[in-house]
């Protein structure tokens, strides 16, 4: 059943619940007595300058002192680590609204998207409305629809492509970004603007085309054409540094992505014969949605809490540096209304988790089992 935003899905529960407004009660009490904002501390404030400048300077001192073949292909590397927790810890947050609670302050902190070579306007479409309101719904949600020999959702068919994915899954991951600066916002623009999605009349959507190109062409002048005609590096060595770097920082970020909800334990929901979802929204949540090394400091830093998916899908404007203090009232409710927390405890369970996902949904259907 394939509907667009234009016919939205709507979410029906069987039976009434209070959950979500006791939870919601609970931890906005936990933030009044703490006296705390939900926005970004000095915490994410530093965190944010070390990882900006993690990806800035390294690209400064490549042009600037020109090293070794060998050595720049080490200075693009770490810009691509730095560009992939710039994308988790800062941008995301920020085109959330969970930053800060400033308008300006989100909007300018959440256009360093631009520094992946991405549009913000379609990643809020696609992420904020799409995927975080029809989580795991087939058709609904961007981020298991079946791309090119990937398959996602137990809801579409299985093809002979899908058998090795599992196996070739981490080489389409990486050149995830580099596809997302040259064609994605194009190819996405177009789709959302006919289905809907983008709302915005014809006059505004000719702006922001102009814009997405006009950002794009910047980009890519800044990361190839300037260091090789102004600063004299060799193209074929930026260019191979320009696409480490990308395959780097998109490898990282859609393997976490893709750890909180394409694993094994969660579901995904068809609509019923009206074409609705009979279920209460935020347990819908939870039923979809996993968490993974939860007592990982140092993961927690830099993946910018995706690793708390489960409290980041309930309370996607709150900074992510609350995350672990908000988790045990998420869950102590959870578990007091009967609701499921899932949780992987580590980075490798969840990884061997989606793996084993992977390679259950490229299965074709075994003829003798189906007549017998």
């Amino acid at each position: 059943m394939k509907k667009n935003i234009k016919g939205q899905i709507k979410f029906i529960p069987k039976e009434k619940t209070d959950f979500f407004h006791v939870l919601k009660s609970r931890v906005d009490d936990y933030f009044i007595q703490n006296n705390l904002s939900k926005h970004a501390n000095v915490q994410m404030v530093l965190k944010t300058i070390i990882l900006l400048t993690s990806y800035v300077v390294p690209f400064i001192l490549l042009l600037v002192i020109q090293p070794p073949f060998w050595m720049s292909l080490v200075i693009w590397f770490v810009m691509g680590i730095a560009l992939s927790g710039i994308g988790m810890s800062v941008m995301h947050d920020a085109n959330h609204g969970a930053y800060s609670s400033h308008k300006w302050v989100n909007g300018m902190v959440g256009h360093t998207l631009n520094l992946l070579g991405g549009s913000v306007f379609n990643w809020k479409l696609q992420h904020n409305i799409l995927h975080h309101t029809y989580t795991n719904i087939t058709h609904m949600d961007d981020d298991i629809d079946d791309k090119l020999v990937m398959r996602f959702s137990p809801n579409t068919e299985v093809k002979a492509k899908h058998r090795f994915q599992f196996i070739f899954a981490f080489l389409l991951y990486g050149i995830l970004t580099i596809y997302w600066a040259l064609a994605k916002d194009f190819i996405q623009f177009a789709k959302y603007t006919k289905n809907g999605v983008n709302a915005d009349s014809p006059a505004q959507n000719r702006m922001t085309l102009l814009k997405i190109t006009g950002i794009k062409l910047l980009y890519f002048f800044v990361m190839l054409v300037m260091p090789t005609l102004i600063f004299g590096l060799p193209f074929y060595q930026v260019l191979l540094g320009f696409m480490m770097m990308h395959f780097m920082a998109g490898l990282i970020l859609t393997t976490v992505f893709q750890l909180a909800h394409t694993v094994e334990g969660t579901t995904h929901p068809m609509p019923n014969a009206e074409g609705n979802i009979e279920n209460n929204w935020a347990i819908h949540q939870l039923n979809t949605t996993v968490n993974f090394s939860p007592k990982n400091k140092i993961m927690s830093w830099y993946v910018g809490g995706l690793n708390y998916q489960v409290e980041h899908h309930l309370f996607p404007r709150i900074c992510h540096v609350h995350y672990p203090q908000i988790a045990p009232i998420v869950e102590q409710t959870a578990l007091e209304y009967g609701v499921p927390y899932l949780e992987n405890e580590s980075f490798m369970v969840a990884l061997g988790s989606h793996i084993r996902l992977l390679q259950r949904l490229g299965k074709m259907p075994d003829i003798n089992e189906a007549l017998a």
